[in-house]
């Protein structure tokens, strides 16, 4: 899950046993359905592609390419 940028509090989930009913949660990482939650994965996830040797197209930014050696390998 990716990080978040901003303060995201929610109310506890349905079933979700507590002393203290009316506090909130406070958010650390983006969870599916909040609607940061895909750019934030998206941000995660390409630091991680271009740490290990990746950089991405200038042609389109989804995909991914190394060159290695005599190699090129292509990450869609």
């Amino acid at each position: 899950n990716g990080l978040l940028k901003e303060e995201i509090y929610m109310k506890q989930p349905e079933g979700w046993v507590s002393e203290h009913p009316n506090m909130v949660c406070k958010l650390r990482k983006a969870l599916y359905g909040l609607k940061q939650a895909p750019r934030s994965w998206n941000e995660e996830f390409n630091s991680f592609i271009i740490s290990i040797g990746f950089t991405s197209s200038s042609v389109d930014t989804c995909m991914y390419l190394m060159r290695e050696k005599e190699s090129v390998v292509y990450l869609l």
